[in-house]
């Protein structure tokens, strides 16, 4: 099999240098060139175009978001996010994401190349992710290489699996799942809903400090409420809670009404927050009043998760592969049982005003 081709793009001689050194030691990579900018970049490109790009989005002479709508102009090209874990790198960072970047990889602004060193495995599997992304779904929103990982936890050191949903309510919810990929697409489906749906619980895969950032760009677009999920945050019509990053949500219910918690913990499927750990949280205190919807990304958070959403009688969906930058996720919760339906994503909004309005039971 042909490695993946990577390019990094970034200002700083120590992370060029680190990240190279990680990548590198994966049999299934090459790092074909590294640029301190990206007017280098592009000289490089002429000679060879790599698979995926690593990009920084704070450089001299041209900024990262500007080469990246470049980049996407002339090539769908898979690229991941280079930030630094600040505010400001957050906002940009939504920026570069909305622009077309399929992920991010973090680094802090003392300590980055301790930091990278640690983190190495993480960033291989999102270079691995990115080169499975659907290059056609990368232009329109503008097979996963193995590897050995860390030992996988599953959502029983969170919370124990459901048995029995609580009493009767009416009240409905929404839960959704995504990574990579995931935020143009939550972006499409959250704009299209009108203030009058149910409430939506949400986890994206991405670092603590920027589901902040992504929270606020989304409530700017959104006629609904979307905000990062603070512990206690009731789930109510026309709001959409994103679990913040570095820490894991889950649904709870008092009476008739839902609230958050959020909670500290290991990584579950290797994510927190984790998919699977929202979606049992979900099928515990909210049964058949739930649709639980698992989008694209790599991996199988969420796939065990959405099976006991389906098997507590709630609603389930899965966004299609020639929708999804990855078919991951969806495609192991179908190979479980855990879908009722695929649906392409331009859809899934839809979808959800139809199961609100009772006129869809999947």
């Amino acid at each position: 099999m042909a490695k993946i081709k990577v390019l990094i793009v970034d200002d700083s001689a120590v992370v060029r240098q680190v990240l190279s050194a990680a990548l590198s030691e994966d049999p299934s990579i090459e790092v074909i060139a590294t640029a301190s900018d990206p007017i280098f970049a592009m000289d490089k490109m002429r000679t060879e175009w790599p698979d995926v790009i690593v990009l920084d989005v704070e450089m001299p002479r041209m900024d990262g978001i500007t080469f990246l709508k470049k980049v996407m102009a002339v090539r769908a090209t898979p690229v991941i996010i280079c930030s630094t874990l600040t505010v400001k790198g957050a906002e940009t960072t939504m920026q570069a994401l909305a622009a077309g970047a399929v992920s991010i990889v973090t680094k802090p602004k003392v300590g980055v190349k301790q930091f990278l060193q640690d983190d190495s495995e993480s960033i291989v599997a999102a270079v691995k992710a990115a080169a499975c992304a659907n290059l056609r779904r990368l232009a329109v929103n503008s097979k996963a290489i193995n590897s050995p990982v860390a030992t996988k936890l599953n959502a029983d050191v969170i919370l124990p699996m459901a048995h029995l949903a609580m009493a009767e309510t009416t009240e409905r919810v929404i839960a959704i799942g995504t990574s990579t990929g995931g935020t143009q697409a939550l972006e499409m489906i959250l704009s299209a809903l009108p203030r009058v749906c149910p409430g939506i619980v949400i986890v994206q895969h991405m670092p603590e400090k920027f589901t902040a950032a992504f929270a606020s760009r989304l409530n700017q677009v959104c006629e609904i409420e979307v905000r990062e999920a603070v512990n206690g945050d009731r789930v109510v019509p026309g709001r959409a809670l994103i679990a913040p990053g570095g820490r894991h949500m889950l649904l709870k219910r008092s009476g008739a009404q839902y609230h958050v918690e959020i909670v500290d913990g290991p990584a579950v499927s290797r994510h927190r927050p984790s998919v699977d750990v929202l979606f049992r949280s979900v099928a515990k205190s909210a049964g058949k009043n739930a649709l639980g919807i698992i989008m694209t990304g790599m991996g199988d958070d969420g796939a065990k998760g959405l099976k006991e959403m389906h098997d507590m009688q709630a609603s389930t969906l899965g966004q299609d592969e020639e929708s999804c930058v990855v078919y991951g996720m969806p495609k192991e919760a179908f190979k479980l049982g855990a879908v009722d339906k695929e649906v392409p994503l331009e859809q899934i909004a839809q979808e959800i005003l139809a199961y609100a309005s009772g006129r869809r039971k999947y």
